[in-house]
């Protein structure tokens, strides 16, 4: 097959696909779908007009994707509002296509990738966020994904640690980024806890639960971001918070700890207190040393040096933070937090600023903002 052939093609079909309407992302996933069915075909038999060939694929592809992303969208819309409480209905589609998604010829890393760009729905950007590297390597890592799986018959479902992989930053995402999936990964999440016995199954879904009880009170009536510390908590869904306490309960119970069951029980310590200074901070620092044993995450590191600076001073939070790389997400706001606390309004204020322009989504650079402009205007007076 003439590789050279199939390079010099791209940009033209990509700007054919561009001009029939395909926004350019879109466009180009198609014609990455073209080229690869082309690599399986052509060898066997090339056709007679290789571009019209591959203009009418990707168009296909095109059409077949936009019609899934509407599917998908008006699925999310009949559980936008609150997710179903109770047992879960059948497994259906969505949830298969996930553990199809999910192959054995794919790298735990790679099969999640590519489910949640083609069933999560989630862009590369996103996705490389979830994982900590630059959007191009993300690419790269999902087209890499395509190619193995070109011509791979899919009659053998991945393994439930990677489906809960997916499921888990398919929430994260939905949670706190642009696009709203958190029901949608509750609902699948109640669907897998049904029909698999697992407790870290059951303690994603108990997170899930618990996190999304406060989501009424997660932002304030002009959008803003309002912090845990500050939330309303007469608003935070008492039903969630049970059947997601009760769900833990039964999970720790069985004595086989994952990382799921430990941020569950994180969420749930926060849950329990009545007020935010009644918060059990030690046992929280405790979980987070759990958590930090069982997945050696940088993130986790970095939650648990703003527990630490609430158990015993944020001296002792700073200097937690200190061993921790500052180019991770989110890391100049929880040094301005607790610079703050520490009583350094001005190295607070700077790295607020810092924080706010690496945000990952405009309600958390516009809170990161006010809080800077308050400090700044606090040394003003």
């Amino acid at each position: 097959m003439n590789e050279t052939l199939l390079r010099s093609l791209t940009p033209s079909v990509l700007g054919i696909l561009v001009r029939r309407g395909a926004d350019f992302a879109a466009a180009e996933d198609a014609v990455q779908d073209a080229l690869l069915e082309a690599v399986r075909v052509w060898p066997a038999e090339q056709p007679r007009d290789p571009k019209g060939w591959l203009v009418t694929v990707a168009w296909r592809r095109f059409l077949d994707a936009t019609r899934a992303e509407s599917a998908r969208r008006r699925r999310e819309g009949r559980f936008d509002e609150e997710p179903e409480p109770g047992p879960a209905r059948a497994v259906d589609d969505t949830l298969q296509l996930y553990f199809l998604c999910a192959h054995p010829s794919l790298t735990p890393s790679s099969a999640v990738a590519l489910t949640l760009r083609a069933v999560g729905g989630l862009t590369t950007r996103q996705i490389a966020r979830a994982y900590l590297v630059p959007e191009a390597t993300m690419a790269q890592r999902i087209s890499r994904a395509k190619r193995t799986v070109s011509g791979v018959r899919f009659d053998r479902p991945g393994d439930v640690a990677t489906v809960v992989r997916v499921l888990y930053l398919v929430f994260n995402e939905g949670y706190s980024g642009d696009v709203d999936l958190a029901a949608e990964a509750i609902r699948l999440t109640r669907q897998l806890a049904a029909v698999i016995d697992h407790p870290e199954v059951a303690g994603l879904l108990a997170l899930m639960l618990l996190h999304h009880a406060r989501r009424a009170a997660r932002t304030g009536p002009d959008g803003a971001l309002v912090p845990l510390a500050d939330q309303d908590r007469s608003r935070w869904d008492t039903g969630a918070i049970a059947e997601g306490v009760e769900i833990l309960q039964a999970a720790l119970a069985r004595d086989r700890l994952g990382e799921f069951q430990a941020q569950a029980a994180i969420a749930a310590l926060h849950a329990d207190a009545p007020a935010a200074e009644e918060t059990d901070w030690v046992q929280i620092v405790e979980w987070y040393d759990e958590l930090a044993r069982l997945t050696d995450s940088p993130v986790v590191r970095l939650n648990r040096a703003v527990a630490v600076g609430e158990a015993d001073g944020p001296r002792a939070g700073l200097a937690a933070l200190a061993v921790l790389d500052d180019s991770l997400p989110r890391h100049a706001a929880v040094a301005a937090y607790l610079h703050e606390r520490d009583g350094d309004p001005v190295t607070a204020a700077r790295l607020y600023a810092e924080a706010a322009r690496k945000a990952p989504n405009l309600a958390e650079r516009d809170h990161l903002t006010r809080q800077a402009a308050r400090l700044n205007a606090g040394r003003g007076g």
